[in-house]
This record gives structure tokens, sequence and C-alpha cells, in this order.
């Protein structure tokens, strides 16, 4: 059985690392409120920017765009996998590994070589520890990103893709094979209490086209300079960053949210294992009292027989 000394020193141990977790908890509830908004503010953009594509794709004479043209014998696959920076979040990061796993592996039996590139530290940590080449990387701002940062990974997947996996194209200063296809792996915020990882293909991608317009909807009467080609393939990029852009807000609020349900369960299991330790040593302290009083009277009989 452990000792008073050793049961309080526990207890401090359980206090301390129970203000570390609140601490996060805090943190996490209140940015939770802003990238639950921030999902919000982005989603009319992504509305009407696939609205203007529909109509794009509708007047533009054939779609051979290269991001909407499917390969023939696709040989390569590249992966964008969003993760977390930080750890501390639950399932959030395992989810997001497990179903990236399993798509490399639906590749690679699609004949396909698949090419990772991460968002996140954790991800970056999880595929190197493993000796799993990362072609690309980008980090820093898992729990608030900006526009620039789905810019960035953006331009070099599509410059990927749009050389093909016959072709070499220079990234970064290295001279590397393109692409038959983009993929992404992030987790889609639900509510507060569900987060679910989600994967889609981004290229090549299917424009969303609607033959009828609901009866509310304003007419749409678009006149397009210089031409819908030219506006198509000016406009697709932009169409893949945003889908980019809207998987990291989305998963930056499920960062939060699998965050603070993480730090408030472990809060939770810190106080119950602090009760639980404070009642051992009370139990422990009152033996040593009765023992100690047990042991003054027999002394006092002692002395009086």
């Amino acid at each position: 059985m452990a000792s008073i000394r050793e049961l309080r020193s526990r207890i401090r141990s359980v206090n301390s690392t129970k203000k570390i977790t609140k601490a996060q908890e805090l943190i996490a509830t209140s940015r939770i409120s802003k990238a639950q908004a921030r999902v919000a503010a982005a989603k009319p953009y992504a509305e009407e920017m696939t609205s203007v594509l529909s109509e794009l794709a509708g007047k533009s004479g054939s779609l051979d765009h290269p991001l909407l043209t499917e390969r023939e014998n696709p040989k390569r696959a590249a992966i964008l996998v969003v993760s977390s920076d930080r750890g501390m979040c639950g399932g959030y990061n395992s989810n997001v590994l497990r179903e990236t796993r399993e798509l490399i592996q639906l590749l690679k039996s699609e004949g396909k070589e698949p090419v990772l590139y991460v968002m996140g530290q954790k991800g970056v940590d999880y595929f190197r520890f493993r000796g799993q080449d990362v072609a690309g990387s980008w980090t820093g701002f898992s729990q608030q990103p900006h526009h620039s940062d789905a810019t960035a990974a953006t331009e070099t997947l599509v410059t990927l893709f749009e050389a093909g996996s016959q072709e070499y194209v220079t990234v970064d200063g290295a001279e590397t094979h393109g692409v038959d296809e983009l993929h992404i792996v992030y987790t889609r915020f639900v509510s507060m209490l569900s987060q679910s990882p989600e994967v889609r293909r981004m290229a090549p991608l299917v424009v969303e086209e609607t033959d009828e317009a609901p009866s509310d909807a304003p007419d749409r009467n678009f006149t397009f300079e210089p031409g819908a080609d030219t506006l198509l393939s000016a406009l697709l990029p932009k169409y893949v960053a945003t889908r980019v852009f809207a998987a990291l807000l989305d998963s930056a609020a499920s960062e939060n949210a699998a965050r603070r349900t993480a730090m408030k369960a472990a809060t939770d299991n810190a106080n119950d294992l602090a009760v639980s330790l404070s009642r051992e040593a009370n139990q422990l302290r009152q033996a040593q009292i009765t023992s100690e009083i047990s042991e003054i009277v027999g002394g006092a009989a002692a002395l009086a027989n």
C-alpha cells in the first residue's frame, strides 16, 4: 500500500495536470464559435463559385480542361492529408490517418502510386516515423487557417495534375513526375460531439450542373468576357483552392471541438482520480491515528497497572 507522502505527491501531480487540461478545454471552447463562424462565412462564396462554374460548363463548347478530363490508365494519385499541428485532441488525427491508410491501399489495389502531401505537423510526424515519403508539407496553421495557406498547397497540386504522370514538372526546385488524380482527406464538422473523417476526389472534378433551378431562385443572366472557355481555365484552379480552404476550415472547427471534448473528459477523470486518492489518503491517515490512539491507551493502561 502507498504511503501518505506518495499519495499526496500523486494528488499534487493530478491537480497540476488538471490545470493544464482545463486551460486547454477553455481555449478550445473559445475558438470553436469563431471556427464555426468562418465555416458559415465561406459557404456562400463556395456556392456562388459552383454556380458560376456550372454556368460556364454549360456554355463552354467542350469540357476538355485538364481538371475536368478523366485520364486514361492513371498511374499516380496525390493525396492531401489535413491533420493538426498539436495533439491532445482525442481521436481526431487517428481517424484521418486511418482513412488515409485505407485510401492508400485502395489506390495501390487499382495499380496507382499514391503520393503524400500533408498539412499539419502530426501527419508529417506520423508518416515519417513509419518511413513513408512525404512529397510536400505545410504546417503551423491547423487551428486558424487562411486562404493563402490553401492557395500554397493548391498551386503545387494543380501544377502536378496539369502535367500528368507522363510528364516531369519542377516543384520547389525539385523535378518530379506529375499526377493523374487529386484526393483530399480531412475531417468534416458535424456538431460539437461529432466530427466525421471524409475522403474526396478533387480532380478530375465534376462540376455540379443543375437543369432546373428552384422557383424562388433569381434569374442568372450571365455575360462572360472574354469567353466561357478562357474563364473556365482561370476559375477551375480557384475552385479547387476553394474546396481545399473549405476543408481546412471544417478541419479547424473539428480539431477544436475534438480537443474540447478530450480535455473535458481528461479534466473530469483528473477530478475523479484526485477525489479517489484523497479518500485513500484520508483512510490511511485515519488508520494511523487510530493505531496511535490505541498505542497511547494501551501504554496508559500498562502504567496504571
